[in-house]
């Protein structure tokens, strides 16, 4: 909880959250200690105060809790150039990129469309919302989808929570054109073919569009979530300030994402050239960067002596 009548609840399970992460430390006697943020990093952070550390931001902005373990932090690793204004201590601050699964790397169009079952040549339009899906996002596609159908295949993962809805829409459009519409619950292994696959992303705006898309030079239309105070909407501000994406706020979808896919899917040259600015934003070596600085940590302790 939030707020002054949940203190002194939190201070409580703060403090038996040190004593619980002094226990581990003492036992594991690490050589450093590696944050990707969270609360649970909290109590760690301070009963390992003397043990150096390095921080991972995914996000352009960081939360409450990243901005903690920042301060205490030797390395603060970050995505993008971008989030250097949002701390105070700039030594230490390093520019690494969002890492990505390795087997990404080796996917490539063709193979990815074939094992989607998707047609070589039509252009191929992504959406989704996230692991449990985005309710809104599903929506307002299924408002438009015989419209996009028309000019692409879609690849609409969907989340469980809409699952049921899937059959009754498709059974509402020609069958000529619902062969075109792939849709998924979700995709485990094969969300790397899909992202591969397509011309086309809508997605909300969490921090993996960061890595992902520019990985693939993907061109996105981006709906922040409006309910995770603002780091969404400033990961697609970034996205969309370097051409690489468009941003459509949650509640005008229903009226502009039709259009917008629409005016996207028909200017090839626009999508090619947001592509090209989605790419330019990638640093494949992300993952290999932020081990470095780990590693470079644990050395300098294990010469202390």
């Amino acid at each position: 909880g939030v707020g002054l009548p949940a203190l002194p609840g939190n201070l409580i399970r703060l403090g038996r959250g040190v004593a619980a992460s002094r226990r581990i430390l003492r036992r594991f006697e690490p050589e450093a200690l590696f944050f990707t943020g969270g609360y649970v990093g909290v109590p760690v952070a301070i009963a390992g105060r003397r043990i150096p550390a390095a921080v991972y931001i995914p996000d352009i902005e960081p939360g409450l809790a990243l901005r903690f373990l920042a301060l205490r932090a030797q390395v603060v690793a970050v995505t993008a150039e971008e989030s250097r204004p949002y701390h105070t201590r700039q030594r230490g601050v390093v520019v690494t990129g969002y890492p990505i699964r390795p087997d990404l790397a080796a996917l490539d169009r063709a193979a990815a469309r074939r094992s989607l079952e998707l047609d070589p040549e039509p252009p191929v339009a992504l959406v989704f919302g996230g692991s449990r899906g985005a309710r809104s996002i599903n929506r307002a596609l299924w408002d438009c989808l015989p419209a996009v159908l028309e000019r692409a295949q879609v690849v609409h993962i969907t989340g469980e929570l809409d699952w049921p809805e899937v059959e009754r829409r498709r059974s509402s459009i020609p069958a000529a054109l619902a062969a075109r519409y792939h849709a998924h619950a979700y995709l485990h292994e094969t969300m790397g073919a899909a992202l591969a696959a397509a011309d086309l992303a809508v997605s909300r705006a969490g921090a993996s569009t960061l890595g992902e898309l520019p990985f693939f030079g993907l061109p996105a239309i981006l709906v922040p979530y409006p309910h995770a105070w603002r780091y969404q909407t400033v990961n697609a501000d970034y996205m969309a300030g370097r051409g690489a994406a468009l941003v459509i706020p949650n509640d005008e979808l229903p009226s502009r994402l039709g259009p917008t896919v629409l005016s996207l899917l028909d200017d090839p040259d626009r999508l090619r050239s947001m592509g090209e600015a989605s790419r330019r934003l990638a640093r494949p070596g992300a993952a290999k960067a932020i081990a470095a600085e780990i590693e470079r940590l644990a050395r300098s302790e294990a010469r202390r002596p």
